[in-house]
């Protein structure tokens, strides 16, 4: 195109339309440029200063876990108060039963040892007593499990409801610094450790501590010095089973972490079996797995030995406690002792009987509550993990334009349409500002019938007045794209754009080349506000695109990127996936603009053909043509071609580009590509290099200059 310098930014070169500052101190000399410095960048900050693959590890569970998951347990405020009720009966049944041993021997079976015409009548009725109480326990059990399994599915499905929720929200650089199979445990292995803990830890744990209380009870009723002696005992047990919880709880919380690494690498693996055994490292791969593998096997193993080794201890030292009740007991009742109890009774053989019988059930609940502690610190572990997850910085959002449906009369007027229109606005609130030299154009001067994408960049010529509060409540949405001394990194310290200055003006296709890791795909990330800039502006149509709400900004860009992600579904679910109120029609048109109409129909069911695992029964140019088409319906006045034919043959290349470029006429287009010949009628094409922009020019300007892109089009070096 030829040069215009009176329409070109101070900070543009005179040789483009579209522009940055050339960095004379910034030459190019070959491939080998700075190639350790960027390779340094790449290693410390994964690709070329982005975040890692691994997000920051807690070895301990987080301080509050507990009582944030009591809180969406008692959600369910009547179920829970009816299973506390049930088990506080199940427990006091369970206790009655035993203190009613000691009157039943003593009072039904002992007056009638010896007598000749026994009366059995009392010793039933009292049988009888003991079948009622025992069938009210058995009911209570019954009734709390039956309510506690949908208390828990409720609480599950709560919690994986606000976990993908707030998974939504978060920002493209969590999911850029953490592997996806380790988020995926979040919904399986952590929220089954959840499930084991609600149904069962927790209310075995609160139902045998009920019972310790209403055994305790029971044996004062009986004996307070034989209890005290069982207290003794019990507190020696008792800090012996915490030496060994403690160990337990640091390997309950490893063995979750490295559930996650697991689960982790087994996804890569999966993903990338193709590249596996191209380069046929099955053996290096499956030792990788080892490792990990046997890193979870002795967090686990050490976890279930300490959680394991609980119960047999416990109940070892239960059975000699029984042992030395009855010695005691039998010594105290033979030698005639005072008995000191709650009734004043004396210590009988029936009360020795009924008091060993409760003392197991002081005991027993000891050992069920040591053994449930492995589920629960489990459970607290996998809870913890969860929390930390719905504790991560969600996207921040403070943007105030929004973008509209508009219809501009004759005269100019911009009003917000009820239905689609051919025209969008931004609904930009008093006080923000917004730059008139790109967004200010009077509607009037150049006629409605100018406004579509075809006449954008006419309208765009219009330009001229000075930056100014907004007057007016909408400005038209022409895509018009400009970088103000932009600078961007992922990690302090490794500064990845360096004073980046570029505009595309409306209907504009601006192409950007480099070698891999120059900073070309950030740019684009940039403009979604999927990271957020360290200095510098970004403008679309005069707007800074902070002030603009991201869901707007986002709806107002297409993207077709190399990497193509299909949904399971059918063809047309999937392009209207662009457009989810898009009409069958529209997808279809979408479709013939995109290339993708001819190959739809010649599957088994058109359109309506099912796809399943990312498309993986299309070819790669295939499944492409339905991304170009997902992205025309969308109809975005601004598109981002990420790469788009990079991966594909050049016969399938010039069939996706014909679809390309049919979705491309009249739109503000940012193409990022290696092979050049697609990019040939680019309005400007910059070439980057570590974050700089080092040339720009149509493709005849670069090639007279016989710099970097010149090398590269006529093959003297490749792009990396």
């Amino acid at each position: 195109m030829a040069n215009n310098p009176a329409e070109t930014p101070n900070t543009a070169h005179a040789g483009s339309e579209t522009g940055s500052p050339v960095h004379e101190d910034k030459k190019v000399t070959g491939n080998n440029q700075n190639n350790t410095d960027t390779k340094k960048n790449r290693n410390e900050a994964g690709s070329y200063g982005r975040p890692g693959s691994r997000g920051p590890r807690r070895s301990r569970i987080r301080k509050g876990t507990l009582s944030r998951l009591m809180r969406y347990i008692f959600a369910y405020r009547w179920q829970m108060s009816v299973v506390v009720v049930c088990i506080i009966l199940s427990a006091v049944a369970n206790a009655a039963m035993g203190l009613f041993l000691q009157r039943l021997i003593d009072s039904y079976i002992l007056p009638l040892v010896g007598k000749a015409n026994p009366n059995f009548i009392p010793l039933v009725q009292a049988l009888g007593v003991m079948a009622i109480i025992f069938t009210a326990g058995i009911l209570s059990t019954l009734l709390y499990n039956r309510i506690l399994v949908r208390v828990e599915q409720g609480v599950l499905k709560t919690i994986r409801d606000d976990m993908f929720v707030h998974q939504q929200a978060l920002p493209i650089k969590y999911f850029d610094t953490h592997l996806h199979g380790d988020v995926m445990s979040f919904y399986t292995n952590d929220t089954d450790a959840l499930r084991q803990a609600i149904s069962l830890s927790f209310p075995q744990m609160f139902s045998s501590i009920m019972s310790m209380i209403a055994a305790f009870f029971a044996m004062l009723a009986i004996s307070v010095s034989l209890t005290g002696f069982l207290i003794v005992f019990t507190v020696i047990l008792l800090v012996a089973i915490s030496k060994i919880a403690a160990a337990s709880g640091r390997y309950f919380v490893s063995q979750q972490r490295r559930l996650g690494d697991v689960n982790g690498y087994i996804e890569e693996a999966i993903n990338g079996q193709k590249v596996i055994k191209v380069f046929t490292h099955e053996e290096a791969t499956q030792e990788t797995f080892d490792g990990k593998n046997s890193n979870l096997y002795e967090a686990s193993s050490q976890a279930n030995y300490y959680g394991n080794i609980t119960m047999p201890a416990v109940n070892n030292m239960s059975y000699l406690l029984y042992v030395l009740l009855a010695v005691v007991g039998a010594a105290s009742a033979l030698g005639g002792f005072p008995n000191f109890s709650l009734t004043g009774n004396t210590l009988t053989i029936g009360g020795i009987i009924s008091f060993l019988t409760l003392s197991r059930s002081f005991t027993n609940p000891i050992g069920q509550i040591s053994n449930q502690f492995s589920f629960v610190l489990m459970a607290l572990a996998g809870a913890s993990r969860i929390f930390g997850l719905l504790d991560e910085q969600p996207e921040t959002n403070t943007g105030d334009v929004t973008l509209i449906k508009a219809h501009v009369a004759e005269d100019g007027t911009i009003t917000q349409a009820v239905h689609h229109t051919d025209n969008w606005a931004w609904r930009v609130p008093e006080g923000v500002e917004v730059d008139g030299n790109v967004a200010d154009v009077t509607v009037a001067n150049t006629g409605a019938s100018m406004l579509p994408r075809d006449r954008a960049s006419s309208v765009a010529s219009l330009a001229g007045t000075p930056k100014k509060k907004a007057a007016s409540a909408y400005t038209l949405l022409r895509g018009d794209i400009r970088f103000n001394d932009v600078n961007f990194s992922y990690e302090p310290g490794h500064e990845i754009l360096h004073n980046i200055s570029l505009y595309a003006k409306p209907g504009q296709k601006v192409a950007l080349v480099g070698a891999t890791g120059a900073g070309k795909t950030t740019i684009t990330n940039l403009i979604n506000r999927f990271y957020d800039i360290d200095s510098g502006t970004i403008l679309y149509d005069g707007i800074n695109i902070k002030d603009i709400n991201k869901k707007d900004l986002r709806q107002s860009l297409g993207i077709v990127l190399q990497d193509v992600n299909l949904f399971t579904g059918t063809v047309m679910d999937n392009i209207r996936y662009g457009k989810l109120d898009a009409t069958d029609d529209e997808c279809i048109a979408a479709a013939r603009l995109a290339n993708a109409d001819g190959f739809i129909r010649m599957l088994p069911h058109g359109y309506e053909t099912i796809l399943k695992g990312d498309g993986s029964g299309l070819s790669q140019g295939q499944r492409q043509l339905v991304s170009i088409a997902r992205a025309a319906v969308a109809d975005p006045p601004v598109m981002i071609l990420d790469e788009a034919t990079s991966s594909i043959d050049t016969r399938t290349e010039q069939i996706v580009q014909a679809g390309m470029d049919a979705l491309m006429e009249g739109r503000t287009v940012f193409v990022i590509a290696h092979r050049l010949s697609t990019i040939r009628n680019a309005d400007v094409i910059m070439v980057m290099d570590h974050g700089r922009i080092i040339e720009r020019g149509t493709h005849e300007q670069l090639l007279e200059q016989r710099g970097e892109y010149y090398q590269l089009y006529t093959g003297a070096f490749e792009l990396e």
